[in-house]
């Protein structure tokens, strides 16, 4: 009997390591797919398909840091270039705010931090985002860059409500690697303090320019400027100007961004069309 009792623990204990192995193989092999499919969104089916890879991959794994800001990432591209439907693109932006999120909050660097601050949960948060190591910064810029996308269209007294949170996460980015994707901490804050009430405009094409002025091969920088800052302005000559530049020039010089670039070019065409209603 008790042998018995001791070969069937030892098959349920063999069983159920199996079973362990046979998932992280399944969840590497959703991650390995969602991967291949991201390198190649030039092709939009190509991105539904990392989407749904990644998003498998989420729900197993949803602390797997690498993992979960790359599923924030395609939830943004999709968002910005492929989705149509405003309330798609916000729930997109959330999910997207959300994984990346959650990849930050219970990552072991963060949690080593949060748990020595002082004081109650949200300014032990703010506390912990204000001394992130570097490692977490992918997270906390596409943590930022979906929130504010998802709050672009909600009323100002939202946008302020983050306002302290993003600026936090976006200041460390810049005190640790201003530069990251492609000046994107300095694009940030050129798009969302042309949406803060009370913040001088001026301040926007301040970062708009720094995000231009060291990365002019990455055309978001330049239509956005458009988009936000040009059209709050009422700058409508360098609205088209700028526009227009960014659809003559070619978008191959950078390969590792030729599909954002192809992408924003679209934009910048869809925007130009738009021009009369933008500046009634």
């Amino acid at each position: 009997m008790a042998l018995n009792l001791t070969l069937y623990s030892w098959q349920c204990s063999s069983a159920k390591k199996e079973l362990a192995v046979a998932q992280t193989q399944n969840v590497d092999f959703l991650i390995e797919q969602g991967k291949l499919f991201w390198e190649q969104r030039s092709d939009s089916s190509a991105i539904m398909k990392a989407d749904h890879f990644l998003s498998l991959a989420n729900e197993y794994r949803p602390r797997d840091f690498g993992p979960s800001v790359l599923y924030s990432r395609v939830l943004y591209f999709r968002a910005m270039f492929l989705e149509k439907d405003p309330a798609v693109k916000d729930s997109l932006f959330a999910r997207g705010a959300n994984a990346a999120k959650q990849s930050v909050m219970t990552h072991m660097e963060f949690q080593s931090i949060y748990k020595t601050a002082q004081g109650d949960s949200s300014f032990r948060v703010l506390a912990a985002l204000t001394n992130a190591p570097r490692v977490l910064v992918p997270g906390l810029f596409w943590w930022a860059t979906n929130q504010a996308w998802y709050l672009n269209s909600k009323p100002a007294m939202e946008r302020l409500n983050h306002r302290e949170l993003l600026e936090v996460i976006m200041h460390r980015i810049i005190s640790l690697e201003p530069d990251f994707f492609y000046g994107g901490p300095y694009r940030f804050f050129g798009l969302f303090y042309s949406r803060i009430p009370g913040v001088e405009l001026i301040q926007s094409k301040t970062y708009f320019e720094q995000a231009l002025a060291t990365h002019p091969d990455y055309m978001g920088n330049a239509v956005h400027m458009s988009e936000f800052y040009h059209q709050k302005a009422g700058n409508r000559d360098q609205f088209q100007i700028q526009l227009e530049s960014v659809i003559s020039t070619d978008p191959t010089t950078n390969p590792e961004i030729l599909p954002e670039n192809l992408f924003y070019q679209d934009r910048a065409h869809l925007l130009l069309k738009q021009k009369s209603i933008l500046f009634e």
